[in-house]
């Protein structure tokens, strides 16, 4: 008998949607339960019943808090989960904060659809109810089974505040999911944690094929961007991730403000969202890293400087309209699939005098990703705009690690590893990586499908 069964109910072949089933000892536990986004037709994939009856998990961990990895868990519960969530306490906090947050655009979708809802308001707080565990970096978690414990512990994975690698010992053996690992070093958080002695690795690989050229001259490069648009008079707009994506670009702006490397001007955080989250950050500053957990302590408050303007209300975001001088737009989502950041695109992306600044993935068939890929116009809205704005994609940014990092976070455990299985990336990324992996270490590698079950002994 196999000591793990795994299911790839999501993640495999596709950067969005984690969600693996794992069973052993007669137990079955979920990692991650996320929405699938950017893709076409994400809404019926995200609408499809679970590959697996939700009554019957015995439990749900979770590796982090961005909506492609918790996103239907609401929707789980709604099918009748009711059993344990467990995560870090970070992780719980801004999960709360933004699935609340996505209803608004999961309604509009489903509205535009002629669905029901993926779930109600109830749901999320249902869900809130079961997620009764927090816990810290490397403490053991005993979980019964049918015959011998099993350990679970969470290792730090870089990524974004509390975001972790799952690891699940049983008989002996162990296997390891690495959920998203960090762009190291970051600006804020503390370098993922190697692994060790770990039989089977599912690894993230959503850069797998590619490396961030430009990360160590990331601030340089966004320092350019920003005065020479200030200098014609523009607008830099930077759809920004509410999670660990804000908070670097305001840690930015802080040093480039008070260290008057740019100019004083306004610069709106137009993220209801991306507001609460920074106060989660605020909330964990011993989780950052040493350099950044120095500078709190010194009195600096490193996400408020000279020029911030907050605007939480609809009204307030309206009014940015209005201010006609040069200024910065940090504004919510990410890959410009909703948010208050398409209706600033709608104004200035035809605008030759302003910029446009990617700083995170662009899922395909997004609003990013055709905004990156520079065609000639977009469609925002369902009406056409020219895209005349500078478009600056700063990969040094993204919060993942990139091809040669994923490829050397592998070696600290090579020696035990008897399988490593690709997920959470492109095709042509996840292939990419599985191919550098296994000429690297001569390791056997595994790309599932969605819907793949494999034993593991």
């Amino acid at each position: 008998m196999s000591t793990f069964k795994v299911t790839f109910a999501g993640g495999a072949k596709m950067p969005t949607g984690s969600n693996f089933l794992v069973e052993f000892g007669g137990k079955k536990i979920l990692i991650d339960c996320g929405l699938v986004q950017g893709e076409k037709y994400s809404l019926p994939i995200n609408s499809e019943p679970f590959a697996y009856d939700p009554k019957s998990i015995d439990a749900l961990f979770i590796t982090h808090a961005h909506l492609d990895h918790v996103g239907r868990i609401p929707q789980l519960v709604k099918a009748g989960f009711r059993s344990l969530i467990v995560s870090t306490e970070p992780t719980r906090e801004m999960a709360e904060l933004i699935m609340l947050d996505s209803m608004g655009l999961l309604g509009k979708e489903a509205d535009h659809a002629g669905v029901p809802m993926l779930y109600e308001e109830k749901d999320v707080f249902e869900s809130m109810h079961l997620w009764s565990e927090v816990l810290p970096y490397e403490k053991e978690f005993v979980f019964k089974t049918n015959d011998e414990d099993a350990t679970i512990v969470l290792r730090d994975a870089g990524h974004i505040l509390g975001s972790a690698i799952i690891e699940i010992r049983y008989k002996g053996k162990k296997i390891a999911f690495t959920g998203d690992l960090g762009n190291t070093p970051s600006p804020l958080m503390k370098d993922t944690a190697p692994l060790k002695d770990v039989d089977y690795l599912v690894i993230e690989s959503v850069y797998g094929d590619r490396n961030h050229k430009d990360k160590d001259r990331r601030i340089e490069i966004f320092k350019e961007a920003v005065t020479t648009t200030i200098a014609k008079g523009g607008t830099v707009l930077i759809p920004a991730f509410s999670i660990e994506r804000t908070q670097e670009l305001l840690l930015a702006f802080n040093e480039l403000v008070e260290g008057k490397q740019i100019p004083e001007i306004p610069v709106y955080l137009d993220s209801p969202l991306g507001i609460n989250i920074t106060k989660v950050y605020k909330k964990y500053e011993t989780w950052f890293n040493e350099n950044t957990e120095k500078i709190v302590k010194s009195g600096d408050d490193i996400f408020a400087f000279k020029g911030l303007i907050q605007t939480p209300s609809p009204e307030e975001s309206k009014s940015i309209a209005g201010d006609h001088r040069p200024k910065v737009i940090i504004a919510g989502s990410g890959m410009s699939n909703g948010g208050r950041i398409v209706h600033h695109e709608a104004k200035y992306l035809s605008d030759p005098n302003s910029t446009i600044i990617i700083v995170g993935y662009q899922a395909v068939n997004t609003l990013g990703r055709h905004i990156v890929d520079e065609e000639s116009e977009v469609y925002i809205h369902g009406n056409p705009v020219p895209l005349k704005a500078r478009v600056v994609n700063i990969h040094g940014f993204s919060a993942h690690k990139d091809s040669d990092h994923l490829v050397e976070f592998v070696e600290s455990t090579a020696d035990t590893l008897k399988k490593v299985i690709v997920v959470l990336g492109e095709p042509k990324s996840t292939y990419f990586l599985g191919q550098r992996i296994h000429e690297t270490y001569n390791l056997p590698v595994m790309v599932p499908e969605k819907g793949d079950v494999i034993e593991l002994d």
